[in-house]
């Protein structure tokens, strides 16, 4: 096996064997010719694991494993990155069921996981481009190299958490107005009205809070700042100030189309207050928002309700 290890190529250097007390094992140090943190010291590790330790113990009783500091952490990184798509699959289930119990919604739930995708995904992009490409990474002191297997999965708790706060905020005002007016268009633009500058003034802050975490020395902590920071700021000042909104314009009435079998059988969780609601119902709309064809079909439908008359009760000609 040493022999074959030292003729291996991507091995620098085999150490001599150093068996236990009792000579039922023995350990080999092998040091390869690249770093830890090469993707060709990965693939000498998988190439010994799958080829060169089979064919060496072959038709014998030899029972070899690899371990070691690269080696565990190679296989800690393939088992989160097995268990990533899961875990953020749950969490994404989750939080849909959620939505769409609290909105009584399909749509809302799906664009809410679509878009807080959309912003994780962006953060990991850029955290991708600086930290391990190295694409201006001397700005923050940092060189190229590859990210830490356990920071992709916290990264993604963290952001989906916070994106779900900013959306919850801002569909729920939508919703407090759809609730009393059923009018999608008045509902999301006075939603986005009243809730604009709060989102963004809070993500303006998270954004330079986070930042500030680039200023340390520990590589970590800068990755968890920058990832945290561009995160919260394409999530606050591009999906909910634009992109949500927008979409939800687009959608119209649909966005608050749930089947009937569905509402029956969801729990009925409300997030907004009988008096809020009732003061939205004695709150007139506001002027600016009102449209020239608002104006006409309230004119109709004030027309329709004068012009009905209310059927009369047949009088009773019995004693």
């Amino acid at each position: 096996m040493v022999t074959e290890l030292r003729t291996e190529p991507g091995i620098a250097f085999v150490a001599p064997v150093q068996p236990s007390p009792n000579g039922q094992a023995a350990i080999v140090a092998v040091f390869p010719t690249t770093s830890p943190q090469d993707a060709r010291t990965s693939a000498l590790l998988k190439r010994l694991r799958e080829t060169v330790i089979p064919r060496a113990t072959q038709d014998t009783a030899l029972d070899i494993k690899v371990g070691g500091v690269t080696a565990t952490y190679q296989d800690f990184s393939d088992v989160l990155t097995g268990k990533l798509p899961l875990f953020m699959g749950v969490v994404v289930a989750l939080a849909f069921l959620l939505l769409m119990a609290v909105f009584r919604s399909v749509v809302v739930p799906l664009t809410a996981s679509v878009m807080n995708l959309l912003a994780v995904g962006s953060a990991f992009g850029v955290i991708v481009v600086i930290f391990q490409w190295g694409w201006l990474a001397g700005l923050i002191g940092v060189k190229g190299g590859p990210i830490e297997p356990f920071l992709p999965v916290m990264l993604f708790a963290i952001l989906f958490g916070l994106s779900m706060d900013y959306e919850v905020f801002l569909v729920s005002r939508i919703h407090e107005e759809w609730l009393v007016r059923r009018d999608n268009r008045i509902a999301v633009s006075l939603g986005q009205a009243e809730t604009g500058r709060v989102i963004t003034a809070a993500g303006a802050i998270m954004t330079l809070v986070f930042a500030s975490f680039v200023l340390g020395d520990d590589r970590v902590i800068k990755l968890f700042g920058l990832g945290l920071a561009m995160a919260v700021l394409i999530d606050a000042f591009v999906v909910r100030a634009l992109l949500v909104p927008a979409l939800m314009h687009l959608f119209g009435k649909a966005n608050w189309w749930l089947p009937s079998w569905l509402d029956r059988i969801l729990p009925r969780v409300s997030v907004e207050a009988a008096e809020e609601i009732e003061e939205i119902r004695n709150t007139p709309v506001p002027a600016e928002v009102i449209t020239p064809a608002d104006e006409e079909n309230g004119a109709r439908d004030q027309a329709s309700a004068s012009t009905h008359t209310p059927p009369t009760r047949r009088a009773d000609n019995h004693a």
